[in-house]
This record gives C-alpha cells, structure tokens and sequence, in this order.
C-alpha cells in the first residue's frame, strides 16, 4: 500500500532548543508504528510536530502525498490528524455524550460505536468529564479522537498512571483499533512488548534521532536491542 506518513529530515524543537534531528520515517496506509525510546529521547516531540506544535527547524512532512509542513494545527487535524496528548484534551465541563458530538465529524467511526468499544463511556454517557475516573476520561480521550474519522491516529503513552486492569482493557481497545479497524496510527508506550505485540512495525528514538526501524514482530524477539535502547528485561512478557 502506499504511505500515508511520509517524514523527510524533520528537525524541530521548541524555542531555541533542538530535540529532533532529521527524522526520516514512512508509514503505509493502515499499518500501525510502535514509536519507543527511553524517556526525554524526543517521542511526543516527533507526535507534537506532526501535529504543529513545535518549532518547524527542516526537514518536510506529508499526509497522503501532500505537504502539510507549514499547515497550522486546527488545519491538521482537518487534514485527517487525530491526536490523543497526555494530558487527555476532553472537556471536562461536558458530559461524555457532549464530548463525542461536538466534535464528531461524518464517517464510519460514531459515538455509537464508541460505547461499543467502551461500555463504561456508554453507561457514563450523562456523567461531566471531570466526573470521570482517569481510566474513563482516557477513553473518552481516544473515543474523540476516533469520532474525527481521522487517516492517522496519534496516541501518547495512552496507558500511563493507569490500573492493571484498566490498561489491559485499553490495551484491548488499541489492538482492535489496529488490527481490526486498521487505522494508520503511531503510538507512544512505555509496555514496549505490549505494544510490539500489536503494530506492524517499530521505530526507536535516542537522542532525536532515530536509531532502528523495522518490523514490530523482529524487534519483540530480539532481546539484544531491546536492553540496548529501552533497558527492557530479557524475559518474555
């Protein structure tokens, strides 16, 4: 399939700072990107760059064969840029159902189908943002995400500061979004075999850079570089 994500040298940062240093990175249409790295290496940099948040330093990003370097955020995400941050960017002055319908747009992906991927959203559907556990309000985080219908699907450590079970559930959520529904999506996680057992393929940053790409499936068996670059234990998990 063709890529959907092209990067070129992208270098960005913010202020007078550098973080990213020509990043070159592809993704197909409906494949999905394990992006890893040890913390500080440049991950939500490289995602707030394709978002527009950074200061642009070179380097050209394209969507779908267009170039969408110089497009300022609110025009990315009408481009087909979905982005779940950290900081889970819902309105926590709305109810759940008020968060999906301001911002859905017309496609396959509706607030319906949001609360069959999610059933606590669907029983919380009345309950205020800020009523919500941490778990739900980082549902309903990707749940807003998706009811864009974006092209790409951005996700920044989506189960960090979460419960065991609450991950596993979201971790559930992110492997049908990926595998079923094959959005082309990048995500951020700390669980890299976790994450590595779900994407097609795995890109790790040091420094800015990128120091390995390739198919998620190799990276999951290969202990060696797994220790180097991410300090992950041997074992199998």
């Amino acid at each position: 399939m063709p890529d959907l994500l092209s990067i070129e040298r992208l270098s960005a940062g913010y202020g007078a700072g550098t973080v990213l240093r020509e990043v070159t990175l592809s993704l197909e249409a409906g494949s999905s990107l394990a992006l890893l790295g040890r913390n500080g290496t440049g991950k939500t940099t490289l995602l707030c760059s394709l978002v527009g948040l950074t200061r642009h330093l070179g380097g050209i990003i394209r969507l779908g064969g267009h170039d969408i370097t110089r497009l300022r955020p609110e025009q990315r995400a009408h481009a087909g840029i979905g982005w779940v941050p950290q900081e889970r960017n819902i309105f926590r002055s709305l109810t759940v159902e008020e968060n999906l319908t301001a911002v859905a747009r017309p496609g396959a992906w509706t607030p319906a189908r949001v609360y069959e991927m999610f059933p606590r959203l669907a029983e919380r559907r009345g309950n205020l943002g800020n009523r919500l556990s941490g778990g739900e309000q980082q549902m309903l985080a990707i749940g807003r995400a998706l009811v864009l219908n974006p092209r790409l699907l951005l996700l920044d450590e989506p189960t960090e500061g979460l419960a065991p079970l609450i991950v596993e559930e979201l971790l559930a959520a992110l492997g049908r979004i990926v595998r079923e529904e094959r959005i082309t999506s990048i995500i951020v996680e700390q669980n890299a075999r976790k994450v590595l057992a779900m994407t097609d393929r795995a890109a790790i940053l040091q420094r800015g850079a990128l120091v390995y790409q390739g198919a998620s499936i190799e990276l999951r068996a290969d202990a060696a570089t797994l220790d180097t670059w991410l300090g992950v234990a041997t074992s199998a998990a």
